[in-house]
């Protein structure tokens, strides 16, 4: 038995959510998603922090458009979303000062500390290592969770459905349609979004569209546990100003990322031991307290074009598939502008961002071609 819709959203991360959620008030819309769960990849794996400086120009004008929903997120959460962290940059040598200060450049809202200020902020951190630093106050931690399920509600309150268990087996134009058969059954929409992550490239190629030759990365993270006798709540996020590391408080402990870009296939992600090991010792390096035990430790994957900037709009190669992918590391800070946006596009409403930023996400722009560049880490001798 065959199910149709207007609209059939592949992925069930934030992205898909999201947009399903937007797209819901106006048409009838179905989320296939792959897992037994919503959010299961990257979206439950994220750092889960707004930054409005991270990013590039566009990116960062999806931030200034996503931050007012996130505080007062209308038809998704009954409060804000975001709570008070801040982000701390840290140059820990002279060879860092370049990047801190690219950093800063045309942001907004980001003062230089002291040594002093500092380490009042962070106490463990090595005073012979704060070589210079940077605090963004506005920074703020993401409920992930609440964002997600109050999108997920969005979607079934306005008669969607969100499918587990689906997994695309195949997916082909029909006539009018596309026809998507499923670890779940059979579903038919004139519209198909590709918002299926990592796999976002793979279910191009299923579905006889042009890739958008789409770089999974690995990165991996660790929960440490606090100082003894520290009080951590009130701690900013912590950044080395290369990204080799960065340090998150976390439920009274810490978490620590070596911020590692390892180019990977699609799958569900576990840490490299080695990778891990080697981003704890440069965090170790630069702080007072030894790492002596690790409690937990995970890996997601953050799938970029080779620009950095996510892909959204229609494909100019296949009528009907909608590009909602390439979110990076900014997937979950940015959903709010752009399943907005995504909705915009579908429904051919003016979308609410510039016409520059809708450009800088198309799926025709040229800055799509060619490799992505990778951060290169430092290797222990």
């Amino acid at each position: 038995m065959t199910e149709t819709a207007d609209v059939l959203v592949i992925g069930g991360g934030i992205a898909g959510i999201g947009a399903a959620g937007r797209i819901a008030p106006d048409a009838r819309v179905i989320v296939l998603e792959a897992e037994d769960t919503i959010g299961h990849h990257s979206t439950g794996r994220s750092a889960a922090i707004f930054i409005r400086n991270y990013g590039n120009a566009t990116l960062r004008a999806l931030n200034a458009a996503s931050e007012p929903e996130l505080l007062d997120p209308v038809g998704i959460a009954e409060t804000s979303v975001l709570s008070p962290r801040g982000e701390m940059m840290v140059a820990t040598s002279e060879e860092e000062l370049p990047e801190l200060a690219a950093y800063r450049e045309g942001s907004d809202g980001i003062e230089p500390l002291t040594r002093e200020e500092a380490l009042a902020l962070c106490p463990i951190l090595r005073p012979d290592r704060v070589v210079e630093a940077a605090i963004e106050r506005a920074a703020q931690d993401i409920d992930v969770d609440r964002l997600l399920q109050g999108f997920a509600r969005a979607v079934r309150s306005h008669g969607g459905r969100i499918a587990t268990g689906a997994g695309v087996v195949s997916l082909a134009r029909q006539g009018a349609v596309w026809r998507v058969q499923s670890k779940a059954g059979v579903f038919e929409a004139p519209i198909v979004v590709n918002a299926a992550g990592a796999w976002a490239d793979e279910l191009a190629a299923l579905a006889g569209v042009r890739r958008v030759n789409l770089r999974p990365l690995r990165r991996s993270a660790a929960i440490l546990p606090a100082p003894v006798g520290a009080n951590v709540a009130h701690w900013p996020m912590v950044v080395s100003a290369s990204e080799t590391w960065y340090m998150k408080p976390e439920a009274g402990k810490l978490m620590v990322s070596p911020a590692d870009e390892d180019p990977v296939d699609p799958h569900d992600a576990w840490p490299d031991e080695m990778v891990l090991a080697e981003g704890l010792y440069r965090f170790e390096q630069a702080v007072t307290m030894p790492v002596t035990r690790v409690e937990h430790r995970w890996a997601g994957l953050r799938s970029f074009v080779a620009d950095r900037t996510p892909v959204v709009g229609f494909a100019p190669d296949a009528e009907g598939f909608f590009w909602l992918a390439g979110q990076g590391g900014y997937g979950v800070q940015t959903s709010p502008a752009m399943s907005r946006l995504a909705a915009d596009l579908i429904a051919h409403r003016a979308p609410h961002v510039a016409e520059s930023v809708v450009a800088s996400l198309s799926p025709t722009r040229d800055s799509l071609k060619g490799e992505l560049a990778l951060t290169e880490h430092p290797v222990l001798d």
